[in-house]
């Protein structure tokens, strides 16, 4: 963010906490100015109860500063039940109030008599815990209006609602806040509302009212939940989750996830999964809508991993990109036999082609040549088994066997090369193949960008999670994944810049084995390639229009790129190279 944004940043924040300030005033002034005399005349004689008093819930910007994420005032509408029982009237304001709380009359007579007969009569019934602005001051103005029955006894207390004001838009990435019976107020689930929810949500406090809520004596005063900058971009995340919605109706998909990021910084530029939800509605769609699969779901990512087999291998010195093998079409690593995608034979080869041909049998027998001690340990150095620590809720860690664990077996590693039984979640895939276009710095992966409280920005430093393999490895093999695509004429290829990338076609295990009939075509790619500035997954499940990621994935990866580079500002490369005197 630029000093110019983070001033603006400040400028908002100021302003609308000023205007939070007026209106919360303001509200109480005109909501519950009716009821100061009637309340006054009763004095000491009415009952205080105790009353936890909610702090304001930390808002959330994209980078620019646009509101993702707020508060709206809702109102809790309740009886005084001694009053009530005072002035005996609670046929006649049930009749009046019911339309507007949307109850019948029945049910609210019924309530107000159950709480009165009750060993312990409550003096406080509750009504509707969040009836909308609107309604509750047209409420309001039957209350104050003499042509009405009498409502004494009828009581308000403004409260602090949720709202999404872009809808839909990053809900998986945002979560949605609900009601916590075991923490005693609303919380945060899924998403960032989880992660941050102790910051987002601030600290209550206690005190004693007359049943009149603006008369509280408070403990201690609330302190307010902070507000989040995220990494993401409003208009960066709408066109990835065009490019979902396009990609599910052009491949004939079921879900999928398209994430992007800043491979030189770790910040997320967008990440989406289908189906998604609109958060400011969650309740009207099920629950498995509310998860973020690009953390938390798990799957076998197919030949895109291959990338990490190769990164291996170079570094360690086993091959080089000329190294030559020669394919047979099969390959027996413990017991059992690979074969490649195609079931064919390709016969003389180079590192090159074997990753421009995507060939599994190749990449088996690279990986044997490491054997398991240099294979795994840079599998775990990538980071692959263990969760990335993004801030997103529910992140999972993946699944890597290794020599030594009770399932493992010697077969593993041939099959492990290619992406098959070995497991990730999108977030953690992209963030160890992010080591290859950052020359060999893996980034720790996030979605905040700053927090602001109490008028203090205070920004997030980007962290290395590890340097995997040596910069010139990361360089090498950029440099043989760009040119693998330019061989091959890819629908992966952005034009005016050089990218570089891998497909991916995996087979979606099942009990017993894999299913024949299904895939999960995905890609992968980076550009500019000599200065990385925006790193793609794109992962579709189950696709029908075609199995393969290159026929699948990688036009959505190509489309995408070509909005992205323009709403991100990147030049391409003859402007950038030109500018640069190179």
């Amino acid at each position: 963010m630029t000093e110019s944004l983070l001033n603006r940043l400040r400028m908002v924040v100021i302003a609308m906490g000023l205007v939070a300030g007026l209106a919360i005033s303001q509200l109480v002034r005109i909501q519950f100015g009716g009821q100061v005399a009637y309340f006054g005349e009763l004095g000491a004689t009415v009952q205080k109860q105790e009353v936890r008093i909610l702090s304001t819930r930390g808002r959330i910007f994209d980078a620019g500063g646009e509101l993702l994420a707020t508060n709206d005032t809702v109102y809790e509408v309740g009886l005084d039940t001694k009053t009530i029982a005072d002035v005996g009237n609670i046929e006649e304001l049930a009749v009046a109030v019911a339309s507007y709380v949307g109850l019948t009359p029945e049910e609210i007579v019924e309530r107000y008599r159950s709480a009165v007969s009750e060993q312990r009569p409550l003096a406080y019934v509750v009504l509707n815990r969040s009836l909308p602005q609107e309604a509750g001051r047209a409420l309001q103005r039957a209350y104050d209006d003499p042509d009405t029955p009498d409502m004494r006894g009828v009581l308000f207390t403004p409260l602090y609602a949720r709202k999404y004001p872009s809808g839909g838009v990053a809900a998986q990435l945002l979560g949605f806040v609900a009601e916590e019976q075991s923490k005693g107020r609303p919380a945060g689930y899924y998403g960032v509302e989880a992660f941050y929810d102790d910051l987002l949500a601030g600290t209550f406090t206690t005190g004693l009212r007359p049943i009149v809520p603006f008369d509280v004596e408070l403990d201690t005063p609330p302190r307010n939940g902070v507000d989040l900058v995220l990494t993401i971009d409003r208009e960066v995340q709408a066109d990835v989750e065009r490019a979902m919605a396009d990609a599910m109706v052009a491949s004939g998909a079921p879900s999928g996830t398209i994430l992007a990021m800043n491979p030189q910084t770790g910040e997320i530029l967008g990440m989406t999964s289908w189906p998604t939800y609109d958060p400011n509605k969650y309740l009207d769609f099920p629950e498995a809508a509310h998860a973020n699969p690009a953390v938390s779901a798990q799957y076998e990512p197919g030949s895109v991993f291959k990338v990490l087999t190769m990164a291996a291998a170079l570094d360690a010195g086993i091959v080089t990109p000329n190294t030559p093998f020669l394919d047979t079409g099969a390959i027996e690593v413990g017991g059992a036999r690979i074969h490649n995608w195609d079931g064919g034979a390709w016969g003389p080869q180079d590192m090159l082609g074997c990753m421009q041909h995507s060939l599994n049998v190749c990449l088996a027998a690279v990986a044997t040549w490491m054997g398991p001690g240099i294979f795994y340990n840079y599998m775990a150095a990538f980071g692959i088994g263990h969760i990335t620590n993004v801030d997103m809720a529910s992140e999972a860690p993946g699944t890597l066997k290794r020599p030594g664990d009770e399932n493992w077996y010697d077969s593993d590693l041939g099959t492990n090369a290619f992406g098959q039984g070995v497991a990730v979640t999108p977030v953690q895939l992209l963030t160890a193949i992010s080591a290859v276009a950052n020359r060999g710095a893996m980034m720790q992966p996030h979605v905040l960008h700053a927090v602001v409280d109490s008028g203090q920005i205070h920004t997030f430093q980007p962290t290395v999670l590890g340097r995997p393999i040596r910069p010139e490895t990361a360089a090498t093999l950029s440099d043989m994944l760009a040119t693998s695509l330019e061989k091959e004429a890819s629908s992966a290829l952005v034009p005016g810049y050089r990218a570089a990338g891998k497909t991916g076609t995996a087979e979606v295990p099942v009990p017993g084995g894999y299913d024949s009939s299904a895939t999960i075509a995905s890609f992968v790619g980076w550009l500019p390639v000599d200065d990385p500035q925006l790193l793609i997954l794109v992962k579709i499940d189950r696709p029908t229009s075609a199995p393969w990621g290159s026929v699948v994935a990688a036009p959505v990866f190509s489309k995408l790129a070509q909005r992205l580079v323009v709403l991100l500002q990147i030049p391409p490369d003859a402007v950038r190279l030109g500018l640069a005197g190179r």
